[in-house]
């Protein structure tokens, strides 16, 4: 959000504690914690005093009392985006005006509609993840956590269905659902790559043929980073879906991606050889025009204007 606000031309100060040491040296960082300011002190007036026009905020600070009661005393927009399915939030956290929540598909916005949420896709911009020139690439790509929840052994099934080989990059976040998987997740055709970020996350998008997104029947996708990576990537999308409305209809198009719905009372070799279909669609999509649509779709300077500007 940060890098999409200053490619606007917008005054950028972070705030919050601070992990990555290496921004220091290019940001306005500020370790203050608005849930953590006194009433009336150095620290309160320091922030009001800074003229923010609007705070970027996590989903759940505008539900925080002593978060808001600070925010009250700054005069300015509040912003989130929804990245939780199931968060609760207090019923006075957004106006829809002065604080705003946006939420990435239809199935999302039905969720949080007591809170009168803004459609709007989410763009994630990494730190030096700037995209290469699309090329048409080779090997089919899955990225994410390895889970349950984001079951990448349909899209491992779906690939080799159609004798291909494909990466699986992420982190493993339960070790049960490897081992129960463990027969067509070890399987020759598929690559282990681990968890990759910056340039080399960006290669192992942009150098795929087609981007494979799975999930669970249960889950409910928020706001996908990957749908802005592959397509900014030029790397069409072959998608799985349970259910119509998810982010996966809401981010892509004809042009970009192929998705495919289907009844979750369906067995996973189904789900598979329909996703199979899918890959083979999305294979005969036009790299540079799905680059060209990604980078305009997921605009970071863009995005960062629809949020600071507060609706009609």
């Amino acid at each position: 959000m940060a890098t999409g606000a200053r490619a606007a031309g917008a005054d950028v100060h972070l705030l919050g504690p601070g992990w990555l040491k290496s921004l220091e040296e290019d940001w306005v960082r500020k370790p203050v914690r608005l849930e953590d300011v006194t009433p009336g002190t150095l620290a309160e007036r320091e922030l009001r005093d800074s003229g923010y026009d609007l705070l970027v905020v996590g989903h759940e600070y505008p539900s925080l009392p002593a978060w808001t009661r600070t925010w009250g005393e700054l005069d300015c927009d509040v912003a989130t985006f929804q990245h939780s399915p199931v968060f609760r939030h207090t019923p006075t956290a957004f106006d829809g005006m002065r604080s705003r929540l946006y939420c990435y598909s239809p199935e999302m916005m039905e969720r949080y509609a007591d809170h009168r949420p803004i459609p709007d896709l989410a763009v994630h911009l990494g730190l030096h993840e700037e995209e290469p020139p699309a090329t048409a690439g080779t090997d089919l790509v899955w990225l994410g956590r390895i889970d349950e929840e984001k079951a990448p052994h349909i899209a491992v099934r779906a690939a080799q269905i159609l004798g291909r080989h494909i990466q699986i990059v992420g982190p493993v976040f339960d070790k049960e659902y490897v081992r129960r998987h463990e027969r067509i997740l070890a399987a020759d055709h598929v690559e282990w790559v681990g968890e990759l970020g910056r340039t080399a996350k960006t290669a192992a998008i942009a150098e795929a043929s087609v981007f494979v997104y799975t999930y669970a029947r249960t889950y409910v996708e928020a706001g996908a980073a990957v749908f802005g990576e592959s397509l900014r990537a030029g790397t069409p999308m072959a998608a799985l879906t349970w259910r119509e409305g998810t982010c996966a209809q809401a981010a892509l198009c004809d042009e970009t991606g192929a998705v495919t719905v289907v009844d979750p009372r369906e067995d996973d070799e189904t789900a598979a050889r329909r996703l199979a279909d899918q890959i083979k669609q999305a294979e005969t999509l036009d790299h540079r025009r799905v680059q060209e649509i990604g980078l305009q779709r997921f605009d970071p300077a863009g995005h960062f204007q629809t949020m600071a500007t507060r609706p009609c």
